[in-house]
C-alpha cells in the first residue's frame, strides 16, 4: 500500500507560537511556511478578518490553505429550505483563489450546526434525507473546483463509549447516515478530498476504536473517503508524541491523508505559571514541531 500524509491545514497562529507581535516584520532570515513545507499549511479564517490588515499580511505570506472558522458550517450558511447566506463563504473562496490558497471546507454535517428548521423538520424521515441531500449537493455543488477538501461530517463519535451521537441525523436517517452523506458529497464533486474531522482520538480508546469502525466502513463504501481529520487540541507536554504517531500511523495504513485541523497548544494547563516564560514558550515551539 502506497501510504500518503499530508496535513492540510495547521489552524495556528504564527506569531503567537513564535511570541512575534503580528504588526512586527520577522527579522531576516526568514522563510515563510507556505513555501518551506512539502504539504499545504493553513490557517482558520473568518471573513471579517479580510478587513485587516495584521491578519492578511500574515495569511497570504505564511499559509497556502484557508478554512472558514464557521461561515460554511449549516448555521450561518443555511437560513431555511433551499435558502442561503453565501456572502461571507464566497468572500473567503474568493480571497483564496486570489492569493493562490486552497480552501478547505469545514464542515458539511455538524450536530452542533443543525438549523432549527431542519432540526424541527416536520415532514417524513424520506424527505428529512432529501433536504439534507439537497443541501450538501447544493453547497458542495456550489463550491465545486474551488474548495478542494471537506469535512462532510464533524463530531459524529460519542466520547468514552465511541458509539454514533443520537444526533437528528441519526435518529431521522439511520445509523448509516455517515455513509450516505459521503455518498452525497462525492456526488456533487467527485474530485473534492472528503474528510471525516473529530477530537478525542489520541487519548480517548473508545471513541479512536469507534471512529477507526467509521472510517473502515466508508472505505467499503460507494463513496469511499480520502482522510481523516484529527483536532489537535494538546499540551505543551501532552500527549505523548509517540501517541499522536500512532494514530496517524493508522490512518496512513488504510492510505488515507491525514489532516491536523485544529492545532492549538495550549501553554498553562494547570496553572502553575502566572505569565508566558522564556521555557514555556520554547515548549510550545517545540510541540508544534514535533506534530509537524
Amino acid at each position: 500500500m502506497h501510504h500518503r500524509v499530508l496535513i492540510l491545514c495547521l489552524a495556528a497562529i504564527v506569531w503567537a507560537c513564535d511570541g512575534m507581535d503580528p504588526a512586527e516584520e520577522p527579522e531576516a532570515p526568514y522563510a515563510a511556511l507556505r513555501e518551506e513545507a512539502a504539504f499545504p499549511v493553513g490557517v482558520a479564517l473568518q471573513a471579517r478578518h479580510l478587513n485587516s490588515p495584521d491578519h492578511t499580511r500574515v495569511a497570504e505570506r505564511v499559509f497556502s490553505s484557508i478554512t472558514a472558522e464557521y461561515e460554511m458550517k449549516m448555521v450561518p450558511l443555511s437560513t431555511g429550505p433551499g435558502t442561503y447566506a453565501w456572502q461571507a463563504a464566497d468572500r473567503l473562496v474568493d480571497y483564496a483563489a486570489s492569493h493562490e490558497m486552497q480552501v478547505h471546507g469545514h464542515a458539511l454535517v455538524w450536530h452542533q450546526t443543525t438549523p432549527a428548521w431542519l432540526e424541527n423538520f416536520g415532514g417524513t424521515d424520506e424527505e428529512f434525507e432529501a433536504a439534507v441531500r439537497d443541501y450538501i449537493m447544493e453547497v458542495v455543488g456550489r463550491y465545486k473546483g474551488s474548495v478542494r477538501s471537506w469535512d462532510v461530517v464533524n463530531e459524529a463519535v460519542e466520547d468514552r463509549t465511541g458509539v454514533l451521537r443520537n444526533s437528528v441525523f441519526r435518529r431521522r436517517m439511520g445509523d448509516d447516515y455517515v455513509v450516505r452523506l459521503f455518498e452525497y458529497a462525492r456526488q456533487a464533486d467527485p474530485d473534492a478530498l472528503l474528510f471525516y474531522n473529530d477530537y478525542g482520538s489520541i487519548w480517548d480508546e473508545n471513541k479512536r476504536s469507534g471512529i477507526l469502525a467509521l472510517v473502515d466502513r466508508l472505505l467499503q463504501s460507494a463513496s469511499g473517503i480520502d482522510g481523516v481529520g484529527l483536532q489537535m487540541h494538546v499540551t505543551y507536554n501532552w500527549p505523548p508524541i509517540a501517541s499522536i504517531r500512532a494514530r496517524m500511523d493508522e490512518i496512513v495504513q488504510r492510505g488515507l491523508l491525514v489532516h491536523v485541523s485544529e492545532l492549538d497548544v495550549r501553554v498553562n494547563p494547570d496553572g502553575d505559571i502566572t505569565s508566558l516564560t522564556p521555557a514555556r514558550s520554547q515548549a510550545q515551539k517545540e510541540r508544534v514541531h514535533d506534530i509537524v
